[in-house]
This record gives C-alpha cells, structure tokens and sequence, in this order.
C-alpha cells in the first residue's frame, strides 16, 4: 500500500488480528512503498533511512544501530546472508553475531539485528541477531468484500464515515497478465471499527470463480516469509452483490405498472413509489434500470430510474434478408385457448436446413392481410435472453400472387375518405369497401386510380362493430394494387364499324344552376339509332360523350360507329359516332367563335367576324368547363321571343382558321378608336376599329377587328390605346381586317403591398389597374416608379380588368433617405443627461420578464470601460 512519510511516526501492530496497510496521510500525491511485519512490536523510523539503503551514519559501527527484521536466506558453517524486509538489502552476517543455539538456526528463519559497518571493507553487515518466533496468524475464516486493487485509494468517503470501494480484479486481466506481471485485487474486512484491506490472486480464489467488486466473500490470512506483506488465502463467494437490472415499462396502471426485463424473459412489478423521477414522463416503451428486491416472497422492481431511449436491446436482427412462405396466418379473432404471441409460422430454407419460424401481428412491415402460401421476404431476429429465433421485417413480394390461389379482381377508386375508400368493381355490382392498411407498396391511391383486389369476407370482428346489419354482410377488398393506367376496362368495343341513321337526338345537357331533379331526367335522355346487321334491324342507344369531330348528329343524319357492351351487364351502346352525311330538311349547321363568356350565357361571333350570336349555357351539347375564348363551335340559329335570334345546339368542334390565310408580313402600328363590343356593351356595332398612327401611305386608315383578330383572346383592348397588328383578309366576304393585335401598353407602378400592388393606367371609370405579384415575368420584385408592360385582362364574370403578363421596362428612381435637418442635429448634441428641459423617456407599461415577473430581476448598472462584470 502506497503512503507518504512526512516525519516520525510511530505506531503499534496489535498480536490479533493483523493490521494490514493503513495509510497516515492521503492528501500527499506522492507515495513512498512501504510494508510492515506483522508483529507486535513498537518501532521507530527515521524517513532518511529510505532512501540512503541502510547506511549508518556512524563509522564503524560505533554508532547506536537500528533494529530491523529479515530472512535467513544463505546457512554455512561460520557465516550466512539475511535478505531484509523492510528494503532491498542482502546483508552479511558472521555466526558469531547470533544470540542463541547456533544449531537451531536454519535458513528461512525469521531474525532481528542490527546494521553495522565492516570495519576493513566498511560495507553494511547484520549484528545482534537475534531468533524471533513468528506469530501464528488465527486459522479462522475471515468475512469480507471483494476491495480495491493496490493501485487505487483504499477509501471513499460518504456521509462523513469510512466506506470500502468496491472493486475487483479486471475482466481482461482474469487468469492471465503481461510478462512480469500478477493481476491482483483485494478484499476488505472491519475489525474494531477500522477497516482492513488484504491483497489476492486469481489463484487464490477457490472454485476458479471471477468475482465482482463489492462480493461478499469469506477467506484464511497468509503471510509472506520474505516479504512480511499479509494477503488473503482460499476465498469463497458468500454472496453475490446486487446488480442493477434494465428493462422497458411494457404497461402502466393508475398506481403500478410492470417491465420487461431485459435479462430473462419475465416481466416485474413495480409501484410508483419507487420510480425516482417525473411519474408525468414515464410511458409505456421507455427504458428504465432497477433494482430487484424480494417482498412477500414476490419479485419486484424497486429504485426505478429512466435510461436513455435505445439503452436496452432485447434481441438482435440479422443483416441478411431471407425468402420463404407462409404456411400458417395469424388468426384475425384469438381463440380463447391462444396463448401463443408468436402464432404465426413461416417456412424457409436457411443455408441447408428447412426451418419453420414463428412471427406475431408486430412482425409484419404493414398490415397487410397475410394468406397461406405468400412468398415473403424477412429478417431474422434472435433473443438475447433466451436465443428464441423470428422471422421479423416481413414483407410480401412481388410475385406472390402467383403462388397463392386467391382469385384477384379489378376496379377503379370510387370514393376516397379519411383512412378507407370505395371500389367501382368490373365484376360486381355494389362498390367494395377497402381499408388503406391493404395498399401494398405503400403507394397513394386517388380517385380514378385502376387497382387489382381480393376480395374476402367481414371478420367476425368488423361484424361486432358493425351496428348496420346489411353492412356487417358484405365483403371487403385487400391486398391492394395499383395498375397502370388503361388496364382496367369495364367494357368491351367491337371491332367491327356500323353504319345508322340517327332516330332520336341527345337532349341537351342542362346548367349547372338547374335543380338535381330535372338534372336526373334529362341525364336519363339519350339518343337512339337505327340499323341493320345481318338483315335484322336493330337499336342502339348513344350519349353525346361518344361523338366524334364534334358534330352534333340530328335526327335523320347518317352516322358510322362502333357497338360496346358493359362487361357486368351486358348493357349496349353506341361509341365513336361520327356523321357521314347530313338530312337535307335539317337547319343549317353554322360555324363561329367564343367572343364573350357570363355566368350562364354567352356570345358566338360569327365566321364572317362581322356580328355576334346569344347562346344559353342551357343549349351547350357537352363540357361547359372545357369551353374557353376563341374555341370553335357548331351551332344552328333559332328565333325565340319577340325575334331575338340565338344560338342553339352548341357543340365544340375541332378548331379551324379564325382569320383568312391571306395575313400581310407588314406589322403596323396603330391605335384603337373603337373598341369590341364585349369591352364597351353601350355600343351597337359589335367590331372594333383600329387607325393606323404610322408615316406612311396607309396612315389614317381603319380596320376592323373581332376576338379572333386578338393575339391574346383575353387581352381587353380600352379606347385609345396604341397597339401593333397586322392585315388579312377574310376568305367568305373578301373584307380586310385587323389580325394578331397586340398592345402596347407602358405605365408606372404605382404601390405593391405584399402579393399585389396598382399601376397608374386608366380603364374605365378607374385609373388604377390591379396585379398580381405572381403575373410578374422573371420572379421579379417590383419597386414603386417601376416602368413596366402589361396586358389588360376582363374578367367576363365580373366585368373586373385586371393587370397579365407584367415585363418591367425600366427601374425607377431609387429613394433617397432625406438627413435630418441640422436644427435637429444641433439640439440632440446640446441636450444632456442633467438637462431638466431635455425630453424625458415615461415608463407607460412596466416590462414583464419570460416568467411573467415585472421589472428587470438584475439590477441594471452604468458599466465601467474595460470592467468585466
């Protein structure tokens, strides 16, 4: 035991029991070796003794000497040697010098004497020897602890009184150590208050057992011959010491809740009382530490504390992947007699063995319903706690579906709600309910999304939880997947083409401000056509989304098409119709263009450009929300009431020349003096009227201009402006027009407030223009004073103009921050602190810090320069 010497000490070892290094002084970081005789005899030392290796002071030997101890190691007739104990000496000694019966004396005998000078070498030697009798150590068996090693202080102190540290020989050092070297531990053990600590060897503990710091142990006392130094002999284990245990709260209760424990597979009790922290925090799934105590004759869990979510690991995944088969599913409603968590089995060829591995519902990576013979993919997890094995990651591979002899069927989403959805069956005719913990791959359905299903019965389950009985009978769909688009189709089309006559028109489809009844009934409308195959006649019903060309067929027209039949039930209709010749006594068919879109009317301009024709959003044959400014229609004319002529029958065809081929490359310059009628409804002519304003021969002349002649349909040309265009010529009448006009528009921003801002441009009665930052080309971030171009754009619902397509032009002049006059400037540098006429700082509100308190907590001081608080 290391201990520093920093004067005389003197101290006695009582006869029993032995003392065994005591340290005088632990607050010195510099130790000195020192080992005493386990003898009761009183001694003194100077401390200039350990380190002059003996020598005496006194010439030969005519000095007082010091006793000290040692071991006869060398015997011959008339002289010997004596290895100290106390320090590394080997003295001579001549037989003389010894006090006794020479012939009792033997080597190994233990001696005192006295250090001396040769007086014709002047080398130490050993006089006065005296025998001295060992005293014989008490062959009782000794209780303890497993201690300290010799390298670490024998103490710790705790709660002001002496506490053993508990350690023990390390794990790696166990048996074994480098060249030169003997692993060690030691034990303690209290005597009278005072606690002892004795030194061992891996060879000394009985058993070959590893003993943990802090065992209780019992053992016999041994002195060394040479060396004087006591140690401890044939140690047994009394009693391990109690190790903390780790675990994850597996449930809570009101009062209690239990753990698994993470070294057997078991779980424990435990109240609230004894979990050592915020109870608010605990939950379900955390890792804890504890220790395990016996009450009642019952295991629990006592002195709970958190640990660091991951801390415990209950068993191991294997990095390899595994392939196999389902050969047992997971019952969907336990049995009562189900005590199994792992009832699931999975068979697999692991290496060159075939295995058959348990897994639980925890198992799966979805939640997916499993069926008996699914090819899968998975993991292998092991317990560390019982070496039990699982399949674990299971995942359902690709080519399962053929390998089980489910029968799979096909559908289109229906309807989609929070967490399930609806099936539109190609073989059934209700629509199959489905959860979305049955799509496989994880992908996102929506409405219109083709899939592939199977379809099985409502559990038992689903039943109880059912209150509908009608719904508590139907079938469910899983095992979802999503097909590519056009693989699904609910019908078949036939190849061949016929050839009809039309018998009864479509009626038209009604607004969309019509009530649903009527909806109903004319959505139940169709059109019928007549024909022959094989010499019989037959009919086939028709629906205005199956024509082709957008030609609206009308009664006695001669149509082509194809027949298809609805897979589920059989049902015939006619698709792809397209019109082959059209009945003579049938109004003319005209063709125009969208010019004006309102709420539930609009306007046709006509082919020649030159007028503008009423339609009802009611006499529109197909989709109203497709129909959009310059779209081609067909349409036939019709006088309602007081001779108001109108469109009827509007059906979108295929777009044609608007504007005669005949287009000059001369771009002109120009400017409105009229604009279309859409713009301003006061006018009568429906046209507007452009003057050219350029040098040149044409300068002063007009040409007129309708929707079609517009390069952007939604461009709202205002009186006035200037604009560039250039000539065509219509093919039916020969008359020159305005064709690709475009605007040229230029103004200042006015403001932008965040997503929008006004520029300084006049239409109408305003003389502001809205925009929006979004129809900023270049994501740029417009400045007041900006230049910039636009188009003028009216919104036909609301008769509303609205900024597009801004460009800025120029950047306008940056603002300059304007200084403070020098009135100002030249009053704040003559106020000062002391100043009772200077403006004054009223506290109005008292400031609350973040803990709701008022005022400031530190009190705020005048720092000093170059003063660090």
């Amino acid at each position: 035991m290391g201990s520093p010497w920093k004067g005389f000490v003197e101290f006695t070892l009582p006869a029993s029991p032995p003392t065994a290094f005591v340290s005088a002084d632990l607050s010195s970081t510099s130790p000195v070796g020192l080992s005493l005789s386990p003898y009761g005899r009183s001694m003194s030392f100077d401390p200039g003794m350990l380190h002059n290796n003996g020598h005496t002071a006194y010439a030969n030997g005519t000095g007082p000497g010091i006793r000290e101890t040692g071991v006869v190691e060398k015997l011959l007739t008339s002289y010997g040697f004596i290895q100290c104990s106390e320090r590394q000496a080997r003295l001579f000694f001549h037989c003389s010098q010894y006090n006794g019966n020479l012939q009792e004396l033997k080597i190994g005998d233990d001696v005192e004497f006295e250090v001396s000078s040769d007086r014709r070498t002047g080398k130490p030697i050993a006089v006065k020897l005296l025998k001295i009798k060992p005293e014989v150590l008490p062959e009782e068996r000794i209780s303890g602890q497993v201690g300290p090693d010799l390298h670490a202080y024998p103490f710790t102190v705790l709660h002001g009184y002496i506490h053993p540290v508990v350690s023990a020989i390390p794990v790696h050092l166990d048996g074994k150590s480098a060249p030169g070297q003997v692993p060690t531990g030691s034990v303690c053990y209290e005597r009278n208050g005072e606690v002892f600590y004795l030194t061992y060897t891996p060879d000394d503990v009985e058993g070959n057992i590893h003993l943990d710091t802090g065992d209780k142990v019992s053992f016999y006392m041994e002195t060394n011959k040479h060396t004087g130094a006591v140690s401890a002999r044939n140690i047994q284990l009394v009693k391990k010491k109690q190790m903390r245990c780790q675990g994850v709260v597996c449930a809570t209760k009101e009062a209690f809740g239990f753990i698994e424990r993470a070294d057997v597979v078991k779980e424990i009790f435990f109240h609230y009382s004894e979990f050592k922290g915020d109870l608010e925090a605990l939950q379900a799934g955390d890792d804890v530490e504890f220790t395990i105590k016996d009450r009642n004759g019952k295991e629990v869990a006592t002195d709970v504390r958190l640990l660091p979510q991951g801390t415990v690991i209950f068993e191991d995944i294997s990095i390899e992947q595994f392939e196999g088969t389902v050969v047992k599913v997971i019952p969907k409603v336990p049995t009562k007699n189900q005590n199994d968590p792992l009832p699931g089995r999975i068979s697999a060829r692991i290496g060159f063995t075939d295995k058959e591995l348990p897994f639980g519902e925890k198992d799966t990576k979805s939640k997916v319903t499993l069926l008996e013979g699914d090819h899968i993919q998975f993991n292998i997890s092991t317990d560390r706690r019982d070496k039990l094995e699982r399949a674990t990651n299971i995942d359902i591979l690709p080519d399962t579906f053929n390998f089980t002899k489910e029968t799979r069927e096909m559908g289109v989403i229906a309807a989609i709600r929070d967490g399930f959805g609806f099936i539109k069956c190609v073989d059934r005719d209700a629509r199959m309910f489905f959860h979305f913990s049955e799509v496989l791959e994880e992908s996102q359905l929506h409405i219109s999304d083709e899939v592939e299903f199977t379809v099985v019965p409502v559990g038992p389950l689903y039943k109880l939880l059912t209150k509908d009985m009608l719904s508590a009978q139907r079938n469910h769909a899983v095992r979802i997947k999503k097909l590519p688009k056009g693989t699904v189709s609910f019908h078949t089309q036939s190849e061949q083409r016929f050839v009809g006559v039309v018998e009864k028109e479509v009626v038209a489809t009604p607004n969309k401000n019509a009530s649903p009844t009527k909806n109903k009934e004319k959505e139940a409308e169709e059109g019928v056509i007549a024909y022959e195959d094989c010499g019989v006649k037959l009919t086939v019903p028709y629906h205005t989304k199956d024509l082709e060309g957008g030609g609206h067929p009308q009664v006695g027209d001669k149509v082509e098409f194809s027949i298809n039949e609805v897979k589920r039930t059989g049902q015939q209709s006619a698709v792809s119709i397209r019109v082959l010749n059209r009945n003579a006594s049938n109004a003319k068919r005209l063709h125009g263009f969208v010019a004006t879109l309102k709420d539930n009317f609009g306007f046709i301009e006509t082919a020649n450009h030159d007028q503008e024709i009423f339609f009802h959003y009611s006499e529109m044959c197909g989709e109203l929300e497709n129909l959009e400014l310059g779209d081609t229609v067909e349409y036939t004319l019709s006088k309602g009431k007081g001779n108001k002529v109108s469109a009827e029958k509007v059906t979108k065809v295929a777009a044609v020349n608007g504007i005669g081929e005949d287009v000059g490359t001369t771009v002109m310059m120009g400017k409105v003096i009229r604009p279309l009628r859409s713009v301003d409804p006061s006018q009568t002519e429906y046209q507007g009227l452009i003057e050219v304003t350029e040098e040149g021969g044409t300068k002063g002349q007009n040409y007129p201009f309708g929707i079609m002649g517009m390069a952007n349909k939604a461009d709202c040309l205002q009186k006035g402006e200037l604009v560039k265009f250039q000539v065509c010529t219509v093919a039916q009448t020969g008359q020159k027009m305005a064709c690709n006009v475009v605007p040229q528009r230029r103004a200042m921003v006015e403001c932008v407030k965040d997503q929008f801002g006004f520029i300084t441009y006049e239409v109408g009665e305003s003389k502001k223009l809205f925009f929006h930052v979004k129809e900023v080309q270049d994501g740029l971030e417009l400045q007041t004073g900006d230049e910039v171009e636009f188009s003028v754009v009216l919104n036909q619902r609301t008769g509303k103009c609205s900024a597009c397509n801004v460009r800025r032009v120029s950047e306008g002049p940056k603002p300059v921050v304007t200084p403070r006059p020098d009135r100002l400037v030249n009053r704040l540098k003559s106020i000062t602190l002391d100043d009772a006429s200077a403006p004054r700082l009223v506290i109005v509100r008292q400031p609350r810090g973040p803990d709701n308190s008022k005022g400031f907590n530190v009190e705020r001081k005048t720092r000093q320069p170059g003063v660090i608080d």
